[in-house]
């Protein structure tokens, strides 16, 4: 019962990582870079919150990134009043349901679920991946598919900045035929802030985590050697 249980409260993010054997370009990002994780916060509340919301992570947690209170109220609430208040999706469910058929899956964790789950990838490298592989595709309802998930229902949501790609059908390659606003690099880079922004969001408190195991290793290191000297020391007659 308890499998059935936990199966089904991640069943929407599974659904929405779900994809075949792809490769799966690695993800050049780092969660060490505040700038980047800013411009990644920008871009997930103006592209991906209209949708997807992040219903486990308060807009007060972004002052963790190096923002100010009023920063955040200034350029990142825009579903919220309150500072403390929820990342919550902007669209009703029953809209939502209506226009995809399915209501879009909430992003808080999806990095560390996609991680965890398969055997396709990192979560971080999957989504580096999937944001950039959508095409062109008449045959879909919102005109778009993708590569690495084949018949997804989400229409390319950064498809402004990127511009319109097209699959080759005999070589499966992807070609731009309409450039977008950024060059190819500049929203690769755009792309990685972004995932870098959802690996974050998914355990704000990582590199906190990795900076006090190292601080514990290190003492456990140096409580060794002098517990060892007070060894030799204590034994020294008798040996």
């Amino acid at each position: 019962m308890k499998k059935f249980l936990i199966t089904l409260l991640f069943a929407p993010i599974m659904a929405f990582a779900s994809g075949g054997n792809v490769h799966l370009d690695k993800w050049p990002g780092s969660v060490s870079d505040k700038a980047a994780l800013q411009n990644g916060a920008k871009l997930f509340v103006n592209y991906c919150l209209n949708c997807h919301g992040a219903s486990y992570m308060r807009y007060k947690t972004l002052t963790e990134l190096g923002l100010t209170e009023q920063q955040v109220r200034d350029n990142l609430m825009f579903t919220s009043d309150k500072i403390g208040g929820l990342m919550a999706v902007a669209a009703r469910s029953d809209e939502q349901k209506l226009w995809f058929g399915a209501t879009p899956p909430d992003l808080t964790i999806v990095a560390r679920a996609r991680g965890e789950a398969g055997n396709a990838g990192a979560g971080a490298d999957w989504l580096y991946t999937y944001l950039r592989s959508f095409y062109r595709d008449p045959n879909r309802p919102t005109g778009w598919n993708n590569v690495v998930f084949e018949n997804v229902g989400m229409p390319n949501p950064l498809w402004q900045l990127q511009g319109q790609q097209v699959r080759d059908h005999e070589s499966h390659k992807l070609e731009m035929a309409v450039p977008g606003q950024l060059s190819p690099a500049e929203f690769d880079k755009a792309v990685s802030d972004l995932v870098g922004f959802m690996v974050w969001m998914g355990e704000p408190q990582q590199e906190f985590r990795r900076t006090l195991g190292w601080f514990v290793l290190a003492f456990l290191a140096l409580l060794f050697v002098v517990s060892y000297a007070l060894k030799k020391e204590y034994w020294k007659d008798i040996h």
